[in-house]
């Protein structure tokens, strides 16, 4: 019988800032819609529909989510574009 394997688990962020990406947060507000949520997103993104459809979902359900992580320009045009229906967004690194 052969010893286990051990599987190394990925390094995740402590939330220190310290890695070389940036996020993009989106929070949860009272007065847009989930269509124009989902569409915002597309936009700013370019992600696919049923992506767009699933951070809408967290956003409502959970108060936030990331939709989208990156290099920080891109990261600020994505959030420049989302606020523009009004929706709280932050960038902060990854």
């Amino acid at each position: 019988m052969s010893a286990p394997s051990v599987i190394e688990q990925p390094e995740l962020s402590n939330g220190t800032g310290t890695g070389n990406f940036w996020v993009v947060t989106v929070f949860n507000n009272d007065h847009n819609t989930y269509d124009e949520v989902v569409d915002i997103l597309i936009q700013a993104t370019a992600c696919t529909l049923q992506e767009a459809e699933i951070e809408t979902w967290e956003v409502d359900h959970l108060g936030k989510s990331v939709v989208h992580h990156g290099e920080e320009d891109a990261c600020q045009s994505a959030a420049e574009v989302i606020r523009q229906i009004g929706i709280r967004v932050e960038v902060s690194k990854e």
